[in-house]
């Protein structure tokens, strides 16, 4: 089992590695979990309907050089009404009796909901986000990261998932990994709470030292 957790950490070391934030998950606080997020967010009202990737690109650009805070939140927002949006009403069904099962803190009943939406919509990012919250909550450090991934393989840029594999990097004692976690979610939304201080303090600790 810790050759398999250990590999699994490897795994995601390696993807993170990959992943570009050139281009162009979001949680009140990190600290609460990898993917704790906002109340449900408007869907985008001035773009496109049928093209989720060309407005999602667009977004992700706004997002970028946003002036202000208050202005990269409001382009943050309609990225998470886009990622949020169910695919079917089956999907928005259990995702949102599985909100109600974390709500009323069945976590196991949560997780049997979100596999049923993975099952039948795999590619709904969402889903793999919601139910790694659900284990990190259930302290299943290695379920969350497995699922962390599927996002990250779906949606490189998702900064939810990236400041999630941080924390969870941060908790093991990884700093390094979890520096590179946070820098990465912050150099595609530079406007994330409490992550620059993190990377501060995480950078004079990683990088005062050998690694």
């Amino acid at each position: 089992m810790a050759a398999n957790f250990s590999g699994r950490i490897l795994q995601l070391a390696v993807l993170l590695a990959a992943t570009s934030v050139a281009p162009a998950f979001a949680q009140d606080d990190p600290s609460d979990g990898p993917a704790k997020q906002k109340a449900l967010p408007e869907a985008p009202d001035k773009l496109p309907k049928g093209d989720r990737t060309k407005n999602l690109d667009f977004l992700f650009g706004a997002l970028k050089a946003a002036p202000d805070d208050a202005s990269a939140k409001h382009v943050e927002a309609r990225i998470w009404a886009i990622w949020l949006r169910t695919p079917s009403d089956t999907a928005a069904l259990l995702m949102a009796r599985a909100k109600e099962a974390v709500d009323a803190k069945e976590t196991d009943v949560a997780i049997k909901l979100l596999d049923s939406v993975i099952k039948l919509r795999p590619d709904y990012i969402e889903a793999w986000n919601r139910r790694a919250s659900v284990y990190y909550m259930q302290d299943d450090y290695g379920r969350a990261l497995a699922d962390i991934e599927q996002v990250l393989i779906r949606e490189p840029r998702h900064f939810g998932a990236l400041v999630g594999l941080g924390t969870i990097m941060q908790e093991f004692g990884d700093e390094k990994r979890a520096l590179d976690a946070y820098r990465k979610a912050l150099a595609i939304n530079p406007h994330l709470d409490k992550i620059p201080e993190r990377i501060k303090t995480l950078s004079e600790k990683v990088e005062g030292r050998d690694i």
